[in-house]
């Protein structure tokens, strides 16, 4: 199962792209938004955007863990 490392939106804020932000510049979808806050899966696309506004890698924001 993949699960998130950090808190997506918090570190988005952090870079100044609060949700309000994302949504007007449509950086992010509100369903991206949602699933994250809800930390669901995204689609790449929006993993690819978020790894943009970070400047990180896919592996920095989440990892697989075996379910037990």
């Amino acid at each position: 199962m993949l699960k998130y490392k950090i808190d997506v939106i918090q570190e988005l804020k952090k870079k100044g792209y609060n949700t309000n932000r994302l949504r007007k510049e449509k950086l992010l979808s509100e369903s991206a938004i949602q699933r994250l806050r809800k930390k669901e899966s995204l689609q790449w696309s929006s993993i690819d955007k978020i790894c943009d506004l970070l400047k990180c890698q896919p592996a920095d924001l989440i990892e697989y863990v075996e379910e037990q």
